[in-house]
């Protein structure tokens, strides 16, 4: 008995065991069909993923008819089947695909667009019916339930209908498909990396290779120098870089005019582009010389004339330093130049580029002025950045490869772009590629950048990086050609819009869609796709798109018709068609003279991005059926013949994405609450907006809201978010900081407290305490005394990467107690940290030093500190920005192998102090100790000593850092010491975005 009891559990045991192993199986192999149906691309249009949503409608809660399911089966296998052809031909380059089989890819991606649109409209029906009933009254309640049952069988007799037709459709493509031959080409697979730790000293290579170690840089130094020997006749001198596309123009000057801009009263650095809008470029040279002023000022009003004039009068008695990059039409400079008065006796400078001689010539008719002529690197220059950027080293190429390298180099003619595109496509973080690789790719460039410097063979060169791009990335890449050219991209604004497009979608490996997404980002900055654009913290917040890659990528979204362009080149009656996607640019047109975009062409629109003044033009939002992103930041909606009712954005019932930041809106519609599937507003900088509407708490999909403080929330309205990831600049309120509680999946949150409330501050850390998915948060205080407000109940998830504390008037009495009890194990992944306390001690340095991901470090005192702070070589091994501002007075010093990642570092240095402790002439810090440096700001304190002192220990600190070998840049401002009662408002912002400006007004110097 008891052994075939025994018998008898081992055989459940096993029966078990089989079922569990068949199970997990199983859903390796639904992950595995997952990861394949997320390779989407241009090519293959909604496949990717129309997909998952046939067989989201097999589902039991959509409750097909038995004829209706068997027909999305056979839809989803032959979708299938289909997909997996144009996976093929997406990585072939469209001149090499026989022309039916481009038409027959054209059909199946637009049928694949119909498809979804048809899906998409079912379940917005169904699920959007199927919201929660509000309390209230229930024979309401009860009336409407019955109307969505007899409306929910209504569509789904329609989706029966529909799938019928579309068999129909799918079946004749089908078959056309079998006389085209696709099945010799092998997709790449996917890779996914974060952004390569080699790129930001690359970056500083290439900086320094363009200006061949100081040799170019100088000259056109030295041409910008000419004609102020004689200091009574400084007069206003032009210099115009000329070179063709990938030379490095824009790099070069951007050098120069960090290096000297310090020595002008004002600056501004404008791009230009293809398609420029005059009075845009004004604007952008006023706000350039003085953003303080003008980016308050609405300077939409003003005419051309009056933004002449404008420019003028504020340049009228300042030596000013201005670049206008990238000039493609000499009549455009004509009119640009009027600006700026040759009357200018103060040694004015004027710096443009372009890659066509004669309008470097036009800008430079008189005598004193100068043309510098861009030339391609020399051959050991070219080889040296190749090297640098596959194996991290000039001298790390293995002799089997340098022959195929030269040969790789010739035909890129010493043009850096193409060098760097062709380096990173050979190379991976994870690998480089083997050696018949590199011998395929340099049979394939044609005759080269040395014989041929034309931009075809240079777009040629770029395309390979494009084609060799995983699947899931090309469709995000083709997508930035919704931005003009020179448009600083926002990371974050950039990646939400690829989630809400679903080109984006939740995996297995990460926990989160913004992730995979972030990884997409890093990957096209690997391999040199797009251009990093770092903050002062040396964060990577944005990018831009080299304007040689911008023409490929436009090119090939035009030939699939991915995204359509409109700018003021364009004839507006011309948007016809199937138009998935639209971007309109630079376009400020009269309503009552020129026609308006088509409206009936309108129907099928997915996504619309419009520039300010492009709102002059738009149709109606409510003719935009199936829109899924809506981006109208920056225009002004509330200008006279703006076209756009921001109420019609409640028909939208397929919105996701609501982008309308800076568009001088006061209120959301009260509507809102309709678009159940919703999940991104970003209302950012509409200062008039004070209230968000109560309906919003029914937008339960909603992930990313970001507003200001100065919107009220109705209670019980935020907790009803429960899938919010991203809250930004929200205020504390007794109900907000209580609903927070409710928000599980937050990652992101920005919280302001206007007062000092105990109450408030306990409610938030208990809150707080079980939000365990955070990974970055900004705590800012206005007005309190020292506080300790996370107190020591706290232990903060171990995915918390980023924690940053401000305050205008207050402090935190000490560094945390959670970052003292945590410890670096638990704090594994913290990589910026910023907090203001009353005193930082030795021991507080130590201990931050010990957290092994520290990459970013801002740490300012309120109160005496200590009088020497020693950064060691124990600690802050991966820290890259590293700033220590110590009031009123101390000396930081760094001893041999401190900080040996870090390229920026701002500290403050006490002279009375030095001077005190034995240290008083010779200043020496240890600056020569910090290997990897490149930027330095330092703000010395002369308190209680001479300015003649305080003069003295800015040549010696100046001294010691041009002696480094990396000859980084130099900033100081002097600083006076303000006792603790002072009324003085004028606080400093200690780490601005932008190192070498003085927002302030101080005394600011840059070598």
């Amino acid at each position: 008995m008891h052994m075939q009891t025994t018998h008898s559990k081992i055989s459940t045991y096993c029966v078990c065991v089989c079922v569990c192993v068949r199970e997990r199986e199983r859903e390796r192999e639904r992950e595995r069909e997952r990861e394949r149906e997320r390779e989407m691309q241009v090519v293959t249009g909604a496949i990717g993923s129309l997909l998952p949503k046939l067989g989201k409608l097999l589902m039991e809660e959509y409750n097909l008819q038995k004829k209706a399911k068997k027909g999305v089966e056979s839809l989803m296998r032959e979708m299938k089947t289909i997909h997996a052809a144009l996976c093929k031909v997406a990585d072939v380059a469209s001149d090499q695909l026989d022309e039916q089989v481009k038409l027959w890819a054209d059909e199946v991606r637009e049928l694949s667009y119909d498809m979804e649109d048809v899906v998409d409209k079912f379940l917005v029906r169904v699920d959007g019916s199927n919201k929660p009933a509000d309390d209230g009254n229930k024979l309401t309640n009860l009336v409407e339930k019955m109307a969505n049952l007899f409306n929910n069988g209504k569509a789904r007799r329609q989706i029966s209908s529909a799938i019928k037709n579309i068999q129909k459709d799918v079946q004749d493509v089908a078959a056309r498909r079998g006389r085209y031959t696709v099945d010799d080409i092998v997709p790449k697979p996917t890779a996914r990396t974060a952004i390569d730790p080699r790129l930001r000293a690359l970056y500083t290579e290439v900086t320094e290779l363009v200006g061949i170690y100081g040799k170019r840089d100088q000259e056109l130094v030295k041409l910008l120098s000419l004609g102020d020997e004689d200091l009574c006749k400084k007069r206003l001198k032009i210099v115009s870089v000329v070179g063709f596309g990938g030379l490095g123009k824009t790099t070069l000057v951007r050098t120069v005019y960090d290096k000297i801009k310090g020595g002008f009263h004002s600056w501004a650095f404008v791009p230009v582009g293809r398609n420029p809008d005059v009075k845009k470029i004004f604007r952008d040279i006023l706000i350039g010389l003085n953003k303080q002023i003008y980016t308050n000022i609405n300077l939409m009003a003003l005419d051309e004339r009056q933004l002449i004039e404008e420019i003028r009068e504020l340049l009228q008695d300042k030596r000013y330093l201005v670049v206008i990059d990238d000039i493609w039409d000499s009549k455009l400079w004509g009119d640009i130049k009027l600006a700026f008065s040759n009357m200018n006796n103060f040694g004015s400078r004027l710096i443009t580029t372009t890659r066509i001689l004669s309008v470097s010539k036009a800008c430079c008719p008189s005598t004193h002025d100068s043309i510098y002529e861009m030339k391609p690197l020399s051959d050991d220059d070219s080889a040296r950045l190749f090297y640098k950027r596959i194996f991290s080293s000039e001298n790390g190429c293995p002799n089997e490869l340098k022959k195929v390298s030269k040969d790789i180099l010739r035909k890129c003619g010493g043009v850096p772009l193409a060098i760097l595109t062709i380096a990173s496509l050979l190379a991976t973080v994870q690998q480089i590629k083997p050696k018949f690789e590199w011998h395929v790719l340099v049979n394939s460039i044609g005759r080269g950048l040395t014989e041929d410097a034309s931009m075809e063979e240079m777009q040629r060169i770029l395309s390979f990086s494009y084609y060799d791009l995983p699947s899931d990335m090309k469709t995000c890449l083709l997508y930035l050609s919704m931005y003009p050219e020179d448009r600083e991209i926002d990371k974050e604004e950039l990646i939400w819009k690829w989630i809400c497009e679903e080109f984006v979608q939740h995996g297995k490996q990460l926990t989160s869609t913004f992730e995979i997404g972030e990884t997409y980002f890093n990957e096209l900055i690997n391999r040199n796709m797009i251009q990093p654009i770092y903050t002062g913290f040396c964060e990577v917040k944005s990018c831009r798109v080299h304007d040689m890659v911008l023409d490929l990528i436009r090119s090939l979204s035009g030939e699939a018709k991915f995204i359509t362009v409109l700018d003021s080149n364009k004839d507006m009656t011309c948007c016809r068609g199937n138009i998935r996607r639209i971007s309109l640019q630079n376009i400020e047109l009269d309503p009552r003279t020129t026609p308006l975009i088509n409206s009936s062409s309108m129907s099928q629109v997915r996504s619309i991005t419009a520039f300010f003044p492009a709102t002059t033009i738009m149709p109606a939002l409510s003719s935009f059926e199936v829109l899924r992103v809506l981006d109208l930041s920056g225009c002004n909606l509330g200008a006279v013949n703006c076209q756009v009712n921001l109420r019609d954005i409640v028909h939208l019932f397929h919105l996701r994405y609501l982008g309308l930041r800076r568009t001088g809106i006061c209120e959301l519609p009260k509507e809102i609450g309709n678009l159940q599937f919703l999940q991104v507003i970003d209302a950012q900088y509409n200062f008039d907006m004070r209230v968000l509407p109560s309906s919003m708490c029914k937008l339960r999909k909603l992930m990313v809201v970001k507003v200001l403080i100065c919107c009220n929330w109705t209670p019980g309205v935020l907790g009803n978010l429960t899938s919010l990831q991203v809250l930004e600049r929200i205020s504390a309120s007794p109900s907000i900081v209580q609903e927070l509680g409710n928000l599980a999946r937050l990652r992101e949150l920005e919280i302001h407290f206007l007062h000092r409330s105990p109450e408030l501050e306990e409610a938030f850390v208990e809150s707080i305490c079980k939000l365990n998915d955070i990974q970055s948060l900004n705590i800012n205080y206005q007005d309190s005394p020292y506080l300790d407000l996370l107190g020591e109940r706290w232990v903060p998830p171990r995915c918390l990467g980023k924690f940053e504390f401000y305050s205008d008037h207050m402090a935190c009495s000490t560094l945390p107690m959670w970052i003292r009890r945590c410890g670096p194990s638990h704090l594994s992944n913290l990589s910026t940290f910023s907090i203001i306390i009353k005193e930082v001690r030795q021991e507080d340095v130590q201990i931050l030093g010990r957290l092994h991901s520290l990459r970013h470090l801002w740490m300012q005192s309120t109160h005496q500190t200590e009088r020497l702070l020693v950064i060691g070589a124990d600690g802050f091994r991966l820290t890259i920005a590293f700033a220590l501002h110590c009031q009123p007075a101390t000396q930081v010093v760094f001893q041999q192998g401190a900080l040996p990642n870090a390229e920026q570092v701002r500290f403050n240095l006490g002279v009375r102090v030095a001077k005190e402790d034995g240290n008083g002439d010779c200043f020496e810090l240890g600056l020569l100790n910090l290997l990897s440096l490149q930027s330095a700001i330092v703000e010395i304190h002369w308190d209680g000593i001479i300015v003649k002192e305080a003069e003295k220990a800015e040549a010696a600190v100046r001294n010691a850092l041009n002696a480094h070998p990396n000859q980084p840049s130099i900033a100081f401002s002097m600083e006076p010491y303000i006792p603790e009662d002072t009324d003085d408002d004028d606080d400093d912002d200690y780490y601005d975005d932008d190192i070498d400006t003085d927002v302030q007004g101080k005394r600011m110097d840059l070598d």
